[in-house]
């Protein structure tokens, strides 16, 4: 009698331990983020000083646009888990060491903007750390409905985390908010600890990966990183459709919303529902791929909801009603968000395992470094010509990106592992 090996089936994501213990480290570390940065506005507002709080703001975002590369090449280097760890590590003793210190004095804006500075540099390292996690602790084919759970994660922590930090500072004032938020990012190292990470395929330019490992330094490391996303067919041109999506998506869906709101007569109020409206739609796209998992001609679906969703881009400016302008948000969310997980998942599954980290520090760095740049630019374009012609040359550049993929051939008939 033969007996026949049988293959089991993959453990789906949202049911797998492994990838929940991930979830769960994640969403306690994203939820102190928001609680910090909450805890960080008030103390800068309490120093009296509008120039002050907003140099406090601004200082975290310039080592974090300054060595967002250098953190990818040390992920690669060290492995994900231990950069994030050391991360989440650092940032609980720091934000506890202020808490402890604001208990004793009153915030000053020099000690602001040195922590604020150090906990940019912190966060540089986690975020291409973080995102370079998901291949090593589950299967390939579950990397699509990784990113949808790492999206409802991110979404509820912002909705849990803001309301959180703000009871905390009314009850105790910014150190006992800062005493929370160091807490939480200490509650995801046990978490991190108990992490299977699994063995990463063999890379398919073997030979090009071996030199990596041979390189005598972190530049070097860097540099061919860089000209190894260049040379590859498809997250070189994954990169410049994140780097367009983004910096056609950032500046209106933040600042300009709010440049909207107050031109309309809409009021915080009605820019709430317009964000919510977002959020939601959003979230509808995150669980869709969390419980979908695989979609069929990814990148195809990407590209396509990129265009789509830049005419809703477009259409936020013109909209009469509240109501309406938050239907057409929920729409562009549902979207926006959809394309992003997406291209993280192609990212991810295209990416040698040697160059994973500094890949995902690269799409990383649009996100978090270059597209913030927009600010400025887009208040300034709004002040010259009004919301309506910004919001349309924002579509065109988000549909610009997606046009770019879908006339791209490797891009257009990228998909996902089964």
């Amino acid at each position: 009698m033969t007996v026949t090996a049988v293959e089991c089936p993959e453990r789906p994501a949202h049911r797998d331990p492994n990838v929940l213990r991930w979830l769960g480290a994640y969403t306690a570390s994203m939820i102190g983020d928001s609680v910090y940065f909450m805890a960080l506005a008030w103390a800068a507002a309490r120093t009296g000083s509008a120039s002050g709080t907003g140099l406090v703001l601004a200082a975290g975002s310039i080592p974090r646009a300054l060595l967002m590369l250098g953190g990818g090449v040390l992920a690669d280097r060290l492995g994900p888990r231990r950069v994030v760890i050391g991360s989440d590590a650092a940032r609980a003793v720091l934000v506890l060491v202020l808490a402890a210190i604001l208990v004793l004095t009153a915030p000053t804006v020099g000690v602001l903007v040195v922590v604020a500075l150090l906990f940019g540099a912190v966060d540089a390292l986690f975020l291409p750390a973080v995102g370079a996690l998901p291949p090593r602790i589950s299967t390939p084919g579950q990397l699509a409905r990784i990113q949808g759970l790492r999206a409802l994660a991110a979404r509820g922590s912002s909705i849990i985390g803001a309301p959180m930090g703000g009871v905390a500072v009314a009850t105790g004032g910014p150190s006992l908010a800062f005493a929370a938020a160091g807490v939480l990012f200490a509650l995801s190292l046990p978490l991190l600890l108990s992490l299977r990470i699994r063995p990463l395929a063999e890379p398919e330019t073997s030979g090009e990966a071996a030199a990596a490992e041979k390189a005598p330094n972190a530049w070097h490391d860097l540099v061919g990183g860089l000209r190894y996303i260049r040379r590859h067919r498809l997250l070189g041109p994954l990169m410049l459709v994140i780097a367009l999506s983004e910096l056609g998506f950032v500046g209106p869906l933040n600042l300009g919303l709010i440049l909207l709101s107050e031109q309309r007569g809409w009021g915080a109020s009605g820019m709430g529902w317009i964000v919510a409206g977002f959020a939601g739609g959003a979230a509808g796209s995150a669980l869709l791929l969390a419980v979908r998992g695989r979609v069929p001609r990814a990148g195809l679906v990407m590209c396509l909801m990129a265009l789509v969703g830049a005419v809703g881009i477009g259409a936020l400016a013109q909209v009469p009603t509240v109501a309406l302008a938050a239907a057409v948000a929920a729409f562009v969310g549902l979207t926006a968000g959809l394309a992003g997980a997406l291209c993280g998942a192609l990212v991810q599954t295209a990416a040698d395992p040697a160059y994973l980290g500094r890949v995902t520090s690269v799409s990383t760095f649009f996100t978090y470094a270059i597209a913030p740049l927009s600010y400025p630019v887009t208040g300034a374009a709004v002040a010259l010509w009004g919301t309506g012609p910004v919001f349309a040359v924002s579509a065109a550049v988000c549909a610009a990106g997606g046009a770019m993929g879908l006339a791209l051939t490797a891009l257009r008939r990228a998909e996902l592992p089964r």
